[in-house]
């Protein structure tokens, strides 16, 4: 699922009016419709009190409209205009006229008016500021928000929450509404899942508002949504007559003392995502841990308690490197030679990230689309400090084209990053903040590319399986109690449930008729 800018949406408005050969505010009140079908199948007439603030732009335009429909269908409803500005948008004020020729009387809120009482128990809905708002909002309309919050109601934002840019972080944190639930019109936007901005959003789902499809198809995004229609295409079957040799060997390269952990997990990993063959490069100290924890592997070991050098005879199809391995001197000479050497696809993570971080002219002996795995605190060491989740993308983005390397921004949302282009995740759960799970991540996506898939789409794909595995475990174990090895072992369920077919939403009402 593409994930457009403020612009292409805007843009996408403007084909679908003039291809449909409909006007603004028929599709406005298309997405009045889509949020009044959405609320009375949950509600189904209930007599709850229902606030609606409107701003006086086209997002208040659909606020208006839904004030309409629900009042319409019998439902409590009060009105509120939020005058923040004098400009008022043309199909605002088609839709307040048609507001006061059903005898619906708006309260027109200002910086000199009293906020109205709102119950724990009525529900706000949040149709104030849209996707264009570009500065923060006034000092009173901040303290509105701030008055949401003390009633402790239910809000529902209409398209994004009040307050909340879609290119940049707000100045002023507290003056953005806090949704429990954003319906979001044809596509979700970045902002809902970015560490500073998604704090903002508790639950979110789309509407299909019937943008045009042929421009919707044809944009080219920053930025894709990936869940399981987007991976599915990307998933190799096995055939008949193949072989362990047919799924490629991994080698990995990884441990120190107290450390072979990390490598053994990687390893584990790398074979329960398919590879054929797996073999573990670990310091002596290592051998009796691999060879026990798993039989299926093959060791190869140097040095006593850390790597000081990398050489093997065997012809591996795709390496990982770093998992525990380690600081030390001759460690990271050791790394350096390799890199130098080494023109095999590659996936680096953890001490290997720390070793770049120091030495970062090594990375112009990266092999072409290195995979990086970092977490926040690597990362930070591979491009320095960032002013906020904007920031950081654009460094990573810089990155990423000047080494051609695919970088892994693990977190809440993984983001894989490659050149200009970046790929958001839909799986995974906090029960993943666990210690292990980024080396389970390396050993799968290192075990995809033995496989022969390209290293993006392994990166893409094993970032998502490594997800879903663990919101599949997290049914039986919960998140306090998920381990790295549980991941590992729900790898299996993760690939049957690629191909379990959806349940069958529950049938909508019949569409509202103006």
């Amino acid at each position: 699922m593409k994930l457009f800018s403020a612009e292409q949406i805007y843009a996408a408005d403007k084909f679908t009016i003039a291809k449909q050969n409909i006007t603004s505010d028929e599709l406005m009140e298309r997405s009045a419709v889509q949020i009044f079908n959405w609320m009375h199948l949950r509600m189904q007439g209930a007599p709850v009190k229902i606030h609606l603030f409107c701003g006086i732009g086209n997002n208040g335009g659909d606020g208006i409209a839904l004030a309409r429909h629900l009042q319409e269908h019998g439902y409590n409803i009060a009105v509120y205009v939020v005058n923040y500005s004098t400009k008022r948008s043309k199909d605002f004020l088609i839709n307040l006229d048609r507001l006061k020729d059903r005898k619906i009387w708006p309260n027109f809120m200002d910086s000199d008016g009293e906020f109205p009482e709102i119950g724990a128990d009525d529900i706000i809905v949040d149709a104030i500021f849209g996707i264009g708002l570009n500065r923060p909002p006034a000092k009173w309309v901040g303290k509105l928000i701030d008055h949401f919050h003390a009633s402790k109601a239910f809000i529902l934002s209409v398209d994004i929450p009040s307050g909340l840019y879609m290119n940049q972080v707000p100045e002023q944190k507290d003056a953005v509404v806090r949704a429990n639930f954003v319906l979001s019109f044809q596509t979700p936007k970045l902002v809902f899942f970015l560490p500073e901005t998604g704090i903002y959003i508790d639950q979110w789902e789309v509407l299909d508002i019937g943008l045009d499809m042929e421009f919707l198809t044809a944009e080219e995004t920053d930025y894709e949504l990936i869940g399981k229609s987007e991976v599915l295409p990307m998933y190799v079957p096995r055939t008949k007559f193949s072989h362990k040799g047919t799924h490629g060997h991994v080698l990995l390269v990884g441990g120190s003392y107290g450390k072979i952990g990390a490598v053994t997990l990687a390893s584990v990993a790398a074979l329960k995502i398919g590879s054929g063959l797996v073999t573990s490069y670990v310091p002596a100290c290592g051998y009796t841990i691999l060879q026990t924890a798993l039989p299926e592997a093959m060791v190869l070991t140097d040095g006593e308690t850390a790597i000081t050098s990398i050489d093997y005879t065997i012809k591996p199809s795709a390496i990982g490197i770093g998992m525990g391995m380690g600081t030390e001197t001759q460690t990271i000479q050791a790394f350096a030679t390799f890199l130098k050497s080494n023109s095999l696809p590659l996936v680096i993570d953890a001490d290997g990230l720390n070793m770049l971080a120091s030495n970062m002219e090594l990375c112009s002996f990266l092999s072409k689309q290195t995979v990086l795995t970092p977490h926040e605190g690597e990362l930070e060491r591979l491009v320095g400090k960032w002013e906020d989740d904007f920031d950081k993308l654009a460094k990573v983005k810089a990155l990423s084209k000047k080494f051609d390397c695919i970088v892994v921004i693990k977190g809440a949302h993984t983001i894989t990053v490659y050149h200009d282009k970046g790929f958001v995740n839909t799986t995974g759960n906090p029960g993943m903040a666990t210690a292990g799970c980024g080396d389970v991540l390396s050993g799968i996506i290192t075990g995809l590319i033995a496989q022969g898939y390209e290293s993006l789409k392994a990166a893409i794909f094993g970032v998502f399986l490594h997800g879903k595995s663990a919101d599949l475990q997290i049914e039986s174990k919960g998140y306090q109690a998920l381990l790295a090895s549980d991941v590992v072992e729900g790898l299996g369920t993760a690939y049957l449930d690629l191909f379990k077919l959806p349940e069958k939403p529950p049938q909508q009402e019949a569409e509202s008729q103006e």
